[in-house]
């Protein structure tokens, strides 16, 4: 297969994470026989210090252009610490978000075995643990209309969504639980909000047409408690842009390292693949970041062109590498493995006819 990828590297630890991710996808090219080309653009902080811009309109052409898009991360202190920042490098995501019509976010949890000792929670609580998170990802408070009274003391942020936006979310949700364990959770605030109660109604309807998968609810604050008390229950977990945007974060504690959840964005054209961590500043250029993520995004990109062999020999290679103890420190703080070096262990891994590195 020939592939077309635009890499957005971004901010911060980005560019050191992505370049793990294009080393393993160009070790499966080697073994598989697929050429994958890709094309690097600006993002975020750095094109706003370029461009003036978080997503100059030859980023975006290049997206459009491409069939697959690996990002890295974006952010930076200087806009971070900053509320009177006009322009914000997430604002560049947004964007590429509702540009590319990007709906739906994909986000696999997964207690690794060889992790476990790693998580803050206990092993009973969290072994066994394999859900997926299918966030709405154009609609809702983030894109909602945003004012700031000319005195600046009062603000609001609308909260809205469509029947058509819920519908097709939800649409995909279903349809990966029936590839599961066919059940499915709506996480809402049906009690309070308006738009939980259309989310309600609309995805109780949709459900007649999935009748093998088992629907259920959960409020937003109680689904908070429920995936540290016993994520192991959930298997395809389906929410709003805003509460899946912090339930997938916390997550993040179950496997022992937000180094380690990958994601999807996907809609009606091309797919974005990145990590869901941030820019990470404080590590920037020492080569401690955790590249796993991005390499299991890429394994995702993978797996969205049905490369799905392709796509389990690196899962099996991250597998494999995270039980021989080749991690970063932010899994292991006794280690002495890099970033580079992390990505070149899973990319031996993966090309059996060459030499693993002797580690």
């Amino acid at each position: 297969m020939n592939l077309n990828i635009a890499v957005l590297s971004g901010d911060g630890i980005g560019p050191e994470v992505t370049a793990e991710a294009q080393k393993v996808l160009d070790a499966v090219a080697d073994r598989f026989g697929h050429t994958f080309n890709y094309s690097q653009a600006l993002v975020g902080a750095v094109a706003i210090d370029e461009c003036n811009n978080p997503l100059p309109d030859e980023t975006l052409e290049l997206c459009k252009a491409s069939q697959a898009i690996l990002f890295g991360a974006i952010g930076h202190p200087k806009y971070d610490n900053n509320p009177d920042a006009k322009i914000r490098p997430e604002q560049g995501l947004l964007k590429l978000r509702k540009e590319l019509g990007l709906f739906t976010n994909i986000r696999p949890v997964q207690a690794f075995d060889a992790l476990i000792s790693k998580s803050p929670l206990k092993k009973d609580i969290i072994q066994g643990t394999d859900l997926v998170i299918y966030r709405e990802l154009t609609g809702g408070i983030y894109f909602g209309e945003k004012t700031l009274s000319e005195d600046g003391t009062v603000a609001s942020d609308l909260c809205e969504y469509s029947k058509p936006e819920i519908e097709r979310v939800a649409h995909l949700a279903f349809k990966a639980a029936q590839h599961r364990r066919k059940k499915l959770t709506l996480v809402d605030k049906a009690n309070v909000l308006e738009t939980s109660r259309l989310w309600r109604k609309v995805v109780t309807a949709i459900s007649k047409q999935y009748p093998d998968v088992e629907l259920d609810f959960l409020f937003v604050d109680n689904a908070a408690m429920q995936v540290i008390l016993a994520p192991s229950q959930f298997d395809v977990i389906l929410t709003e842009n805003m509460f899946g945007d912090i339930i997938s974060d916390e997550c993040s504690v179950i496997g022992g390292s937000i180094g380690l959840l990958a994601s999807a964005s996907v809609g009606s054209g091309t797919a974005l693949f990145e990590p869901i961590h941030g820019s990470y500043p404080q590590a920037t250029g020492k080569n401690i970041a955790n590249p796993l993520a991005s390499i299991l995004s890429a394994a995702m990109l993978l797996e969205h062109f049905n490369l799905i062999t392709e796509a389990k020999t690196v899962r099996d290679a991250v597998n494999r590498a995270i039980s021989e103890g080749v991690v970063t420190v932010d899994l292991n703080k006794e280690t002495n493995f890099s970033t580079s070096q992390v990505g070149d262990v899973v990319a031996s891994f993966i090309q059996k006819n060459k030499e693993v590195l002797n580690y």
